[in-house]
């Protein structure tokens, strides 16, 4: 550029700068504001709006960097560390500190950006919130897959919205949250941060959690986009291999719902690679489906670190230059958790070999959500309520309700459960029973209460209740075995709390077998050949095999990892004070060798079995569970038995409560197309709802399905609701129930 069109540019800057400043008018469209503001802003200042801030980055603490001596937020060397162009993100700067402290912190902090910074913008400060904030004093609720199991989307709604209040009175806008790749092969260690196998049930559950959070003004994150977790052998961010009809039929669904019907403000991208493009510069699904398709209008971020993997993991960039150019153009928003590549993309950018259109995009991309959450008008935290709102009791009355719904029954022998009132001693035995186990991504809670303490608390005070760790969750030692066997021996009962922990599952911890880990089992055989009788309590993130001891125990539950109030839940289903109402949302294998393994396999004709496992391929199918009474379905009705491809099918049963007890049953409706031009599954949850039932009561239960349920992808993957014969089956799982037909003509 010459030196006349230097000054020219110059002049045309400073009339921009003195110009009525339509991004600090509220009355205007975000989009107006977003426009207004990004002609004022210089190139380092957009790129900067594109990437975060991380202060553990440096090695240092939070107070190290921001705060002086004397504990007061320091105007300069906060300047040091951001400088004057600001920052778009900052990446969970206030993980680790109290929720009224945090608050001040991003008080201060946003007065910086305000007042020090030449545009005055305020960054957006993120955080993880899975199933509650990870950050001090936050509620834990039940960890993802759990929640699932309780296939309740208004609970799931008051839960993310109770998220939404811990979070924005913080002073944090955005969540890390929620996951919703499908967990189809559960030796993914992240399986326990899904809503299971199911796309429909994922759907409403991811709605139901962006509902929420966004109510509270904070932005929801839908990850990891796409097709994480279904890697080759459960291998987490491994290549995948599917093709675009896969996709569009399973894994893009929740996502689809959450952005078209929820409006979600935000996604993430996925580490692995797509049809050889990482899904981090992946231009089709990035714009050509999020934006174009959907109409996605928010902004999306890379999973940590995965625009440097563009250039080291993938490579498919030669620098880390190159990477962040590549993931400019295909629509990545913003590079977390900190400036790297799309920083040492500058000089390529000033050199005019990065699009400009594409860096401006990016950009109004991430202003029009902050306009759209209000951040310009107050950004600010709220001090005084923060750390009122923080782990209230509200909240853990909410968390103990969603451990209680989400608790599985799934055997239960001779009606062991619940236990007999005149029960005089238990036997509390198993590495998870006085652990606190969360799953990943948890607050730091202080008050958890774990198995032991929850059955100390509830059961009553003339019961003997005596404990004995038995073992580790991993390991060789038995040294532990000989005073579980004698307090078992001596006990009415034993209730064994075994299953996994952060050291055997999780992010990073992808399995390769399925069986309890270290010598859990051993334990359990053991155990059960004292005679008293058994009953095992799974504090798990996944399917657990159980060829090896199963049929030596009288009762199996998993509670899954139950939060911070799971161990009363626990207590309260042993006693039958609540009924185990919740039902698989993935379904247990028999053996390893099956996997992946899921309900809604595509029939071929020659049957799905292996040899040696034919019948029953699963241990217990999609959507299993039972109950402390049983439940009695009736009069299936299908009005009209025939329709036209746009009509509506009102699909209605009854169901009964036959036994003697309250319960709850999960009402599932499959549909399947008996004949389509494509192969279609053989299954497909459409439908359900969870009920009440008092002894004795009859309730009708209705379903209505539309366009949208019946529509698959053709042939040329377009939409349509083809003539033909449907099977509807409503019942208690996905392996059975009524039947009925009716005709699209």
């Amino acid at each position: 550029m010459n030196h006349k069109a230097k000054e020219a540019q110059v002049a045309k800057r400073k009339k921009i700068d003195q110009a009525d400043p339509v991004y600090l008018d509220p009355e205007r469209s975000p989009d107006e504001r977003a426009d207004d503001l990004l002609q004022r802003m210089t190139l380092e200042e957009k790129v900067h709006q594109m990437s975060s801030y991380a202060p553990w980055i440096s090695k240092r603490s939070w107070e190290q960097i921001f705060l002086d001596k004397n504990g007061k937020f320091s105007v300069r060397q906060a300047r040091q560390f951001i400088g004057r162009q600001g920052i778009g993100q900052l990446t969970c700067c206030l993980h680790n500190v109290k929720p009224r402290h945090a608050a001040t912190i991003s008080n201060a902090l946003q007065r910086f950006f305000a007042e020090h910074t030449r545009l005055g913008i305020p960054p957006i400060i993120h955080d993880e919130a899975l199933h509650g904030l990870t950050a001090f004093d936050s509620t834990s609720f039940p960890q993802s897959i759990a929640l699932a199991s309780t296939w309740d989307p208004a609970l799931m709604e008051k839960i993310s919205t109770a998220i939404g209040k811990e979070t924005r009175t913080r002073g944090i806008h955005q969540v890390l949250s929620p996951t919703i790749n499908l967990a189809r092969d559960p030796r993914c260690g992240r399986t326990e941060e899904t809503y299971g196998e199911d796309p429909y049930l994922a759907s409403r559950m991811a709605v139901a959690f962006v509902r929420g959070v966004q109510s509270q003004g904070v932005a929801a994150t839908l990850k990891h986009f796409v097709a994480n977790f279904v890697g080759e052998g459960g291998r987490d961010s491994g290549e995948i291999h599917l093709s675009e009809r896969y996709l569009r039929e399973t894994c893009f669904a929740a996502f689809e719902a959450a952005v078209r019907e929820a409006g979600a403000l935000s996604v993430m991208t996925s580490y692995n690679s797509l049809h050889g493009a990482p899904c981090t510069s992946n231009r089709w699904l990035l714009v050509d489906v999020l934006r174009n398709e959907w109409g996605f209008k928010g902004f999306v971020v890379s999973d940590y670190c995965s625009v440097e993997q563009i250039h080291t993991g993938h490579r498919v960039a030669e620098t880390s230059a190159e990477a962040g150019k590549q993931a400019a153009e295909a629509g990545l928003d913003v590079e977390l958790p900190h400036i790297d590549s799309y920083k040492k993309m500058i000089p390529l950018a000033k050199k005019g070999e990065v699009s400009s259109e594409a860096i401006d995009t990016c950009v109004r991309n991430i202003l029009r959500v902050k306009f759209m959450l209000g951040l310009f008008e107050n950004a600010a935290g709220d001090p005084a309520v923060a750390g009122t709102v923080a782990d209230c009791p509200e909240h853990r009355g909410l968390a103990l309700e969603a451990a209680h719904k989400a608790i599985v029954l799934l055997k239960n022998e001779g009606n062991v459960l619940p236990l007999a009132k005149d029960i005089g001693s238990v036997a509390v035995i198993g590495p998870n029973a006085n652990a606190v186990r969360l799953g990943g991504y948890s607050a730091a809670v202080v008050k958890v209460v774990t198995p032991l303490k929850g059955i100390r608390n509830r059961f009553p005070k003339r019961v003997e209740v005596g404990f004995a760790e038995g073992c580790a969750v991993q390991g060789d030692s038995k040294e532990g075995f000989d005073k579980a066997i004698k307090l078992a021996s001596k006990s009415d009962v034993a209730v064994l709390v075994m299953g996994n922990a952060s050291e055997t599952e999780g992010e990073n911890r992808d399995r390769s077998n399925l069986d309890l880990p270290g010598v859990q089992e051993e334990l359990i055989l053991e155990i059960a050949a004292t005679g008293t009788p058994v009953i095992v309590v799974l504090v798990t993130g996944s399917a657990v095999t159980m060829d090896k001891w199963l049929d030596k125990v009288q009762a199996l539950m998993t509670a899954w990892y139950p939060g911070e109030e799971g161990g009363h839940a626990i207590a309260d289903v042993l006693l039958g004070r609540c009924d185990p109402g919740g039902r698989l949302p993935i379904t247990f294998p028999k053996r390893m060798g099956q996997l992946p393994l899921y309900y809604s396999y595509k029939p071929d004709g020659r049957g799905h079995d292996y040899e040696d496992l034919r019948g029953e391929p699963a241990l217990f199918p999609f959507g299993y569970g039972l109950s402390y009474t049983t439940f009695r379905y009736s009069n299936l009705r299908i009005t009209p038995k025939s329709i036209a491809p746009g009509g509506r099918v009102c699909v209605s049963v009854d169901v009964r409560n036959n036994g003697d007890r309250k319960g709850d049953e999960v009402v599932q409706l499959y549909l399947s197309d008996l004949y389509g031009s494509v192969c279609r599954p053989n299954k497909e949850l459409k439908g359900f709802s969870r009920v009440t039932l008092r002894p004795g009561q009859k309730k009708t239960v209705e379903f209505v399905l539309t366009e949208k349920e019946l529509r698959f992808l053709d042939k040329h993957l377009e939409y349509v609701v083809e003539p033909g014969t449907f099977e509807v089956m409503v019942g208690g799982s996905s392996a059975s129930g009524l039947r009925g037909k009716f005709d699209v003509r």
